[in-house]
């Protein structure tokens, strides 16, 4: 973002702060690195002067430059601008704002937390004005050239813009203490405030603490402390023996001796609290609603056994306020409410630091040291996110060693190599990358080596060197400048990236300052007198509970276990219903589902039921089955709660995006009314809706607020009188049940039952599980059949993650899927080319692109899947399941997506590049956009878009048929002898040798009229019949199939024993095809297992069929007839069964066991006797069985008579 509107102010004083600041400031509060001569000094640079020569210019133009100014007292700053020097060449085209309350410890400021580099000028005379995103308070800004006009030098003319600012200060030392003391006949109210601001160099100290108390017994402090800089909330016992409870940290890097923003906001049980940006919420004791003892802005508890250290606040507090009191001022003026403990002065103490920022690869710090008698000690503190780096290295003098300090795995580590030596290695300390100051000591003598972290113990080793005489040595920190002759410095590790201060040479303190005036030693790419660490991890753009870790120019997701992916944790890995995995060829099962895809809602397990007809979602809860009431004593009525798996906010998402849901209600009773009359008041209620729900005083199958049964509504009840069969108040058992289908009052949460403690009364309830189907997400689709029709919707807020998904089809090559423009800020996804897809966006740093090009059409009139996502890492691309296309965002880049317009989908603005095709589930970070209702009032889009069989046909198997349907598919299972939702499922059962199965295709009778055979059996007189099954057993020979005919022709499928054939193969599966010229025409009955009549059939069929089959049969089907699916699912009408016939899962079992596999045979056209065709398995005494098909075909008299020998066995 160039333009300066694009940065706004969010925090202003009351009054209007532009004022310009630097235009009457004397020549004192000007301050530079250098001037290139006194008339190009630093107090000529002012907007729109043109004195001297016309504004400020450095004597060398590099990035080390710089410019001050002093304001004389800290004042709010809320814009800078620039301006070239007059009648020149020379201006900036971008640059660096650092501030500093002291004119030193320097904070640079940034742009959206990420970018510092602020955009200059194009020439020497516009001024370019840029109001901060956040305003400033401070006493010295200081602007640092980045880059200048080229074919010029740095040239600069400088306002600044805000207003004055007060406050009141309190500075502690460690031992003193403020005190507020409430009245005894107040406490704090439901909404309190306090908030103050706070800077220290120390890692730890309290705060704040509050006591709070119901009785004299019941005590608890709360306290506020920073330790290892982050801001501490805990929750202790006032008794010697309580161990405090941490209740959350937050914040980050709290020692800089910056200001720091603190904000307490009680509100009833609740407490939130803000440091600078950052805000955590947190549930507190009853006992703190009633605190009234103390509060006090910085004071040790005195408890025994403290969560953190009782060590009290070193620094200084800002504006300390308790709602309107400002306590600072109170203690000032000695109100008796305000007690001072110690030394509380009204200044605010600024100690001395320097610090050196290594910014990257390139950076070290070079200075001199004298090595005297063979002993040289080295002293510095450090703070960096990166586990590895070069802290220190140096020549041993008269040697050929090396001496390397360094930080490897987070932990340090000294090398010294010597040629012809082993090296030796000492390592101390751990987890230094922790972005926390760190000491480090080195101490090297003639005889003795020791490195110490942090004043620990740290490693000692014995050394020796030859050195007596006194030397210079360089010591090179961070790293090594790029070589030249003559230059010792070498790095074979990764150079350091963070900070050092007070490093101290032979314990003498070196000067920053004048290294920074290059009057001692050298360095490159440094910042000295700040600290440039940023905690990219506070506050956290990792998302859903993903762990956050940083390096110095980055930070890391990790999102195991968090159930999302992603850069930053932001998309979710799971459908969003259970209808999203059917899509995807799931079946049924349990599932995560994840209702808001990539919001707050945490997905849930369910079970998911895929059945031909619907897809379920079923939540189960604590006590689902039949239960009996059991009167308690004392109480009239029975209440039961129940306790869903899944959470409330899941719970009515999962509802509201359903197309139905239901939950059965039932109610049995013996002398136990229910509802009462219409008149009087009910008995019993039930709570159901959204949480916490509400109160209903209707029964499962009738209308809200009826107070009725569903026999009252279909006017069945046992008594006519009443409403509900239980209100008759028989002594005999009946029931009210039902479903629940309004999903308003859904799900049941709780029964009251209130007529169960009567003489005589008997009860039992019922509440099924929640049960919903229909996604109105996934299929809610539009049409768009003009170039030039689109729809629009509100500004997409997608500041800092914006992901997008929906599916498309089409065939047209080209078109816009969506679109959202901003004044310099898009975002865009098109289809570019048949096999192209483009994701385009800009959020401040220039256009970017992701593409996936694929090896199929895309306007195929085929569903395609796409998923973009651009967060502030990366942006990704995914097309179907082709590989990721991902592009990394610039590490300090501008990362706010700033949109205004409205969205378009399926054209743009200008409507160009239209898109001709369908869109459908279309979601913006989880949310989906409703195109059904806006097609509805939008020329050139209709609403829906059939035509899913095409991409979804293929998930229906075993000749299952695919239906189209206006919200999606379903496979038709009818002429398969599969079931499930894709016809996957076997249909197996357990026969005996006395089960016997007939399918009667007509009844024998009508054949005797006048109607003819061949059109009444016009669908099955094929040329061809196709056989599949699959079967299990021991027996032998034994019967499978037996097909009769009108005019006395068969087949027969069977299991023989032929001794003399070998094992031919042990696959699962065989497929045979064998023909003839014959047909097997008009077919009556197809029977399994026992055959009962052998009407024509020779000696040896007889004699196998008549000992029935004893096994497993699955998957059975003739042609399109299956005789056990529908002896099992449907067995009315055609289907005779005779004999024990069990529903199993025993075509589907393992082959763990080679003497009970199972062969699945798929035989096609078959047409005349065609004998013995595979062996199934060996038995144990290893014998072989065969499988044989046998017929007997007898054509009319208009054909030649065919006859085959029926005991004729080959094998195939």
């Amino acid at each position: 973002m160039n333009a300066a509107s694009n940065f706004h102010l969010s925090v202003f004083p009351t009054e209007v702060c532009e004022n310009p600041l630097v235009y009457n400031l004397p020549s004192s509060s000007f301050r530079c690195s250098s001037q290139l001569s006194s008339s190009h000094g630093p107090v000529y640079a002012k907007v729109n002067r043109r004195e001297g020569a016309g504004g400020w210019s450095p004597l060398v133009s590099d990035r080390y430059q710089w410019l001050e100014v002093d304001l004389g007292k800290r004042t709010h700053i809320t814009a800078v601008a620039t301006q070239g020097r007059y009648g020149s060449s020379d201006w900036l085209t971008s640059y660096l704002l650092m501030f500093s309350d002291t004119g030193h410890n320097w904070r640079q400021h940034r742009q959206e937390d990420s970018l510092g580099a602020f955009p200059g000028n194009s020439n020497a005379d516009t001024v370019v004005q840029y109001k901060l995103e956040q305003p400033v308070i401070a006493r010295y800004l200081r602007l640092v050239p980045l880059d200048w006009n080229p074919t010029g030098r740095i040239g600069v003319r400088l306002e600044i813009y805000g207003c004055q600012y007060t406050s009141d200060v309190a500075n502690f030392d460690g031992s003193s203490s403020l005190v507020y003391r409430l009245n005894t006949r107040t406490s704090l109210t439901e909404a309190d405030v306090i908030s103050l601001k706070f800077k220290t160099l120390k890692n730890s100290g309290t705060l704040f603490h509050a006591v709070g108390s119901r009785d004299h017994r019941t005590k608890l402090m709360l306290s506020i402390s920073f330790f290892l800089p982050q801001l501490i909330v805990c929750l202790t016992g006032w008794s010697s023996s309580s161990v405090g409870q941490l209740l959350f940290s937050i914040g980050s890097l709290l020692d800089d001796q910056h200001w720091h923003h603190v904000k307490l906001e009680k509100l009833r049980a609740h407490l939130n609290l803000t440091v600078d940006k950052n805000t955590q919420r947190v549930h507190i004791p009853a006992e703190l609603n009633h605190w009234h003892l103390s509060l006090a802005a910085v004071r040790g508890h005195g408890l025994q056994k403290p969560i953190l250290s009782n060590r009290n606040f070193h620094g200084c507090l800002e504006n300390l306020l308790y709602g309107d009191l400002n306590l600072i001022t109170l203690a000032q003026q000695n109100t008796l409410q305000v007690s001072l403990v110690g030394n509380v002065t009204f200044t605010c103490a600024e100690p001395l630091s320097v610090s050196v920022t290594f910014t990257d690869s390139h950076s070290f710090l070079h200075l001199p040291t004298l090595w005297s008698s063979g002993m040289v000690s080295v002293a510095l503190q450090f703070r960096t996110w990166n586990r590895a780096g070069l802290l220190l290295t140096f020549e041993l003098p008269q040697t050929d060693g090396t001496v390397f300090l360094f930080l490897s795995e987070a932990r340090l580590r000294l090398l010294i190599s010597q040629d012809g030596r082993a090296p030796l290695e000492l390592s101390t300390g751990s987890g230094l990358n922790d972005g926390q100051w760190h000491a480090v000591e080195l101490l090297f003598t003639e005889d003795h080596l020791s490195i110490t972290v942090d004043k620990d113990e740290g490693a000692t080793a014995h050394t020796s060197t030859t050195s007596t005489t006194s030397s210079e040595i360089q010591l090179f920190f961070g790293g090594c400048p790029r070589q030249r002759n003559g230059e010792t410095c070498r790095n074979p590790f990764q150079a350091f990236q963070g900070c050092m201060r007070h490093l101290t040479l032979d314990d003498g303190v070196v000067d920053l300052i004048k290294v920074q005036q290059r009057m001692l030693g050298n360095y490159s790419h440094l910042q000295i007198d700040t600290c440039g660490i940023v905690d990219r991890c506070s506050p956290s753009h990792c998302e859903h509970g993903g762990r956050c870790t940083q390096s110095w120019n980055t930070f890391y997701c990790n999102c195991t276990n968090s159930g999302y992916r992603g850069a930053t944790c932001h998309s979710s890995s799971y459908e969003q219903s259970c209808e999203g995995y059917k899509h995807k060829g799931n079946t049924s099962g349990h599932y995560y589902i994840d209702v808001d895809r990539s919001g707050p809602i945490k997905p849930q397990l369910v079970y998911c039921n895929m059945t031909e007809e619907q897809t379920w979602v079923v939540i189960q809860h604590n006590n689902t089955e039949l239960t009996s009431v059991r009167p308690s004593p004392g109480k009239s009525q029975h209440v039961v709660d129940l306790d869903y798996s899944s959470e409330d906010e899941p719970l009515a998402a999962i509802i509201s995006q359903s197309e139905y849901c239901e939950q059965e209600l039932s109610y049995h009773c013996r002398k136990s009314r229910l509802l009462n009359t219409l008149e009087g008041p009910p008995f019993s209620w039930w709570v159901g809706g959204p949480s916490p729900g509400q109160g209903q005083t209707f029964w499962a199958g009738a209308q809200p607020g009826s107070q009725q049964c569903v026999c009252g509504l279909q006017d069945n009840c046992v008594d006519p009188s009443h409403f509900c069969n239980c209100d008759a108040d028989y002594d005999l058992w009946t029931n009210d049940s039902g479903l629940i289908t309004h999903k308003e009052t859904l799900p049941v949460r709780s029964l009251v039952l209130g007529d169960v403690q009567r003489p005589g009364s008997e009860a039992a309830y019922k509440v099924g599980p929640l049960r919903c189907h229909g996604d109105r997400n996934l299929w809610n689709a539009a049409f768009f059949d003009k170039a030039t029709s689109y729809l629009h919707f509100p500004t997409f807020h997608g500041e800092l993650n914006a992901e997008i998904n929906f599916l498309f089809k089409t065939t047209s090559s080209s078109g816009v899927f969506l679109e959202n423009l901003g004044i310099k800020d898009f975002i865009r996804i098109e289809l570019s080319s048949s096999f192209e897809v483009v994701f385009s966006f800009d959020v401040g740093n220039g256009p970017l692109e992701v593409r996936i090009h694929t090896s199929v059409p895309l306007d195929d009139n085929q569903w395609h899947s796409v998923s973009a996502e651009r967060n502030v890492k990366e942006a990704s691309l995914r097309v179907d399941d082709f590989p990721v296309a991902i592009r990394k965002a610039p590490s300090d880049g501008l990362i706010h997506l700033q949109l205004n317009s409205q969205l378009f989908i399926g054209g743009t603005a200008s409507r160009q590049k239209g898109f001709l095709g369908c869109i459908r589930s279309l979601q913006l970070n989880g949310v989906t956009l409703d195109l059904e209702e806006r097609a509805r009032i939008t020329p050139g889009v209709r609403p829906g878009c059939p035509g899913h069989c095409s991409s979804y046909g293929s998930l229906c198997q075993n000749q299952g048929h695919c239906v189209e349907k206006a919200k999606g598919f379903s496979c038709d299972c009818g002429h398969s002898a599969f079931t499930g939702a894709f016809c996957h499922q076997e249909v197996s059962a357990v026969l005996t040798s006395t089960t016997s199965i007939t399918y009667n295709l007509k009844d024998i009778h009508v054949l005797h009229g006048k109607t003819s055979p061949s059109s009444i059996y016009s669908d099955i007189m094929l040329r061809g019949d196709n056989i599949s099954l699959s079967f299990k057993s021991r027996q032998s020979p034994a019967p499978l199939l037996h097909v009769n005919s009108l005019f006395r022709q068969y087949l027969a499928l069977l299991i023989n024993k032929h001794g003399r054939y070998a094992m031919i193969d042990q696959n699962t599966r065989e497929d045979f095809n064998l023909s003839s010229d014959a047909e097997l025409n008009s077919i009556t009955s197809v029977v399994l297992g026992r055959v009962g009549e052998f009407d024509g059939l020779d000696e040896g069929i007889v004699e196998v069929f008549s000992r029935g089959f004893s096994g497993c049969l699955s998957g059975i089907r003739f042609n399109s007839i299956t005789p056990l699916k529908a002896a099992l699912l449907k067995p009315e009408g055609t289907v005779v069964v005779t004999g024990p016939l069990v529903q199993s899962n025993c075509g589907s079992s393992s082959l763990d066991n080679p003497f009970a596999a199972e062969t699945t045979h798929s035989l096609s056209g078959i047409t005349r006797g065609v004998k013995s065709t595979v062996l199934m398995y060996p038995t144990q005494s290893d014998q072989s069985y065969l499988i044989e098909i046998k017929s007997y075909i007898k054509y009319s008299s208009t054909r030649k008579v065919a006859q085959l020998n029926s005991t004729q066995s080959n094998s195939y």
